[in-house]
């Protein structure tokens, strides 16, 4: 609360992950009531960011317990689809592989 969505998302993969990035583009803004997960009773937007790596090292925390990059063919079968949806993840790539797409909402 209180934060610009661009520091709150480089605030927490700093200290998520232990590197430092700098958001580049807004890939998605998602209603997550709308996504087919169980609602919630508060109103929740989910903003995705394609982020610039510009430092840093893989560093683990309370909410990580490993950092890793993977490719889209080979991704760890532990992910928290609760959080982000199969679907979800397969449009990020698709906006990594074609950065001039437009955002995605809903």
């Amino acid at each position: 609360m209180g934060e610009a969505p661009s520091t709150a998302v480089t605030k927490e993969i700093l200290e998520e992950s232990g590197y430092l990035t700098k958001p580049i583009k807004l890939v998605a803004c998602y209603d997550r009531n709308l996504w087919g997960e169980r609602p919630y009773f508060q109103h929740i937007y989910k903003l995705f960011f394609q982020c610039e790596l510009l430092g840093g090292e893989p560093t683990t925390s309370l909410e990580t317990d490993q950092v890793a990059f993977f490719p889209q063919n080979a991704l760890p079968p532990n992910l928290s689809t609760a959080r982000v949806t199969h679907a979800q993840i397969q449009t990020l790539f698709q906006h990594y592989y074609h950065p001039d797409l437009p955002t995605a909402f809903d």
